[in-house]
């Protein structure tokens, strides 16, 4: 399937941008790679959606530099990223995550990364 344009869901822009304070709390400006090294992940959704494997509900892509999976799914010609979360937590706190997003679909607003 040919995904033409991934959007990012608000809740997994807060998830990206938690992630981005956390590293730079470690040191200065590993933050800004760890966005940069996110945001070319999820731009690869838009050749590789739909070939990952399916995790509560989502489908689920692992970051490629950090320990971080990206849940989405794939609706029409849109992904959906609604959650990017650290794989170092408890997974009953990761699946309630995910659970929690399920339950608020409609209405949501996110950002759009568009395909060339």
């Amino acid at each position: 399937m040919r995904i033409k344009n991934v959007l990012i869901l608000e809740e997994a822009m807060v998830d990206l941008e938690d992630g981005k304070c956390f590293y730079d709390e470690k040191e200065a400006g590993v933050g800004n790679y760890f966005w940069d090294s996110l945001l070319a992940d999820l731009e690869s959704l838009v050749i590789y959606a739909g070939i990952h494997s399916k995790r509560f509900g989502f489908q689920r892509m692992l970051a490629k530099r950090f320990p971080y999976a990206i849940y989405y799914e794939i609706k029409e010609e849109t992904a959906y990223v609604v959650a990017i979360l650290p794989m170092r937590r408890n997974p009953a706190w990761i699946k309630g995550q995910l659970k929690e997003r399920n339950q608020q679909k409609i209405g949501r607003k996110g950002a759009r990364l568009n395909s060339c």
